[in-house]
């Protein structure tokens, strides 16, 4: 087991990133005077600075602390995010960029209520933000509460309470100028991070990676099956849904996409994907190489895995133990307090776009209809951040023991059943109808839901039954497709007034999106 005692390494970088963010946000609330400063920071953000920020809003807890934690468990499995990711950032970059930052103001709902419906398509989208904001938020509040007890050996629901308060100060008193630059910061701290422990887990193996593999194959118990498929699924079902969550998840991650409005134009949301997808690639190679490293040299340190393979703490904490082996106390510490600052920063981007559904998207547009000032609707969705915070922080309780790289993956495929059909369709499809979006997206929502909690994650994992009803841990290949037949069926057979009204505002959208 690991020695109690808190680092002072850890504290004093934590002390200070706190520190520095609680300055940002003050800053950012000197300068926050509308509801467009609030959720977007006024569109000011350039594509350079908004390609570290997405960069920081993607590189959770779940890559750094779940991915790392998965590779030493299945080995190259594990790859498969790293293949998805790419596919999935590509497919934003050349499908998404121009045509959201042409559309919308502030969320992703204002995109498709373009020509759909608004309050009632505003209503789903709301419904879908939060759906996937809830879970995302389980994950990272799961890494803090796990790093917080090996760190400063404190009770894991201190820890949660102690990032759900300071995320909500973010988010209430900073809005997005607040997250943008705790999110740069971030960023910047995490690739560093990585890219020290790579090099200290290189030298390790003579920087040779062949070395490191063969010392992987070497070390597991599955020998050099670790680099076969099957390690952790066993199914072309499971592969096809994994990829299915990144690639249509991500593009409806509404956190991410949020971002596009926080840049003047469509060209510079073009570059902030490339800058992000450079950034975020690097970071997913180099944590792989570090998870195979972890497995050849912490195998065998009983202070860190037993001898039956369970690792002190939880395969999330396999790269901050894997930190102390290579870099002492201080190194440790020093990567203890960047993962922590690295969870802060991804959950005031996520609480942010969900206050935002609440606010702008439901109450605003929804109940108040447009009769509300700017300054009201700011107070409700800083309201609306602490009741969803507040809910995070009670749920990440009962998903204690989940790897955080699952629940994340579990928000993306929730993401990708709600959000992504009617984004999709909304931008590329003259024939969606207001009707056939909120079928589909309810249908993908139902579907998917049921699913999770049926599936082994849940069903056994939280639950504690034996056997799971829904065999696969990720549901996204049959509410995906449950969600696009049902609204492509409903769109199909609406002969409505709103239905033709809906489809001759698609020629108006397509010169809108291409133009600005």
């Amino acid at each position: 087991m690991m020695p109690e005692g808190m680092n002072s390494t850890a504290i004093v970088v934590f002390i200070s990133f706190v520190a520095f963010s609680l300055f940002i946000t003050w800053f950012a609330a000197r300068k926050m005077h509308s509801v467009g400063e609030f959720y977007t920071a006024g569109s000011r953000i350039t594509g350079f600075q908004n390609g570290f920020a997405l960069a920081g809003d993607f590189m959770s807890a779940a890559s750094f602390l779940g991915i790392t934690g998965l590779v030493f468990i299945g080995g190259s499995d594990a790859m498969l995010f790293n293949v998805a990711v790419a596919v999935s950032w590509a497919f934003i970059l050349f499908a998404f960029a121009d045509r959201m930052r042409n559309l919308g103001q502030y969320t992703f709902a204002d995109v498709v209520a373009y020509r759909l419906h608004p309050e009632r398509i505003r209503v789903l989208a709301a419904v879908g933000t939060l759906t996937v904001a809830i879970p995302y938020l389980i994950a990272q509040m799961v890494g803090a509460g796990a790093l917080f007890e090996t760190l400063f050996d404190i009770p894991y629901i201190g820890a949660v309470l102690i990032v759900g308060a300071l995320m909500t100060i973010y988010v209430v008193f900073g809005g997005m100028i607040a997250t943008t630059w705790i999110q740069v910061t971030k960023a910047v701290l995490l690739v560093a991070g990585a890219t020290a422990l790579l090099i200290f887990v290189l030298a390790r193996f003579g920087f040779s990676i062949d070395n490191v593999f063969d010392r992987a194959a070497a070390a597991h118990a599955k020998g050099a099956d670790i680099f076969r498929p099957g390690g952790l699924y066993k199914d072309p079902i499971s592969i096809l849904s994994l990829g299915l969550a990144f690639i249509c998840g991500t593009a409806g991650l509404p956190h991410i996409l949020m971002r596009f409005f926080t840049v003047p134009d469509a060209v510079e949301a073009r570059k902030s994907i490339g800058y992000a997808v450079g950034i975020i690639g690097y970071f997913m190679v180099a944590i792989i190489i570090i998870g195979f490293g972890a497995i050849g040299l912490l195998t065998g340190e009983s202070e860190y895995v037993d001898n039956v393979g369970r690792i002190s703490g939880g395969a999330n904490m396999v790269s901050i133990h894997l930190s102390r082996l290579v870099g002492g106390e201080i190194f440790f510490g020093l990567m203890a307090a960047v993962a922590f600052a690295t969870i802060l920063a991804v959950v005031a981007g996520i609480l942010l776009s969900a206050s935002a559904a609440v606010a702008h998207d439901f109450y605003t547009r929804v109940v108040r209809k447009g009769e509300i000032s700017e300054q009201e609707e700011v107070t409700v969705s800083r309201w609306a951040s602490v009741v969803i915070a507040a809910i995070a922080i009670g749920l990440s309780v009962l998903f204690k023991d989940v790897n955080v790289g699952v629940l994340a993956t579990i928000a993306l495929a929730v993401a990708a059943s709600v959000n992504f059909p009617v984004i999709f369709l909304a931008l590329f499809w003259k024939g969606l109808t207001t009707k056939g979006a909120i079928w589909g997206g309810v249908t993908g929502l139902i579907v998917v839901v049921v699913l999770i909690i049926l599936s082994p994650t849940v069903w056994v994992g939280v639950f504690g039954n034996a056997e799971a009803v829904f065999p696969y841990t990720y549901p996204t290949l049959f509410s995906v497709a449950a969600a696009f037949i049902v609204t492509i069926g409903v769109s199909v057979t609406d002969y409505s007034e709103r239905a033709r009204i809906d489809r001759d505002g698609f020629a108006a959208q397509l010169v809108k999106s291409e133009t600005g």
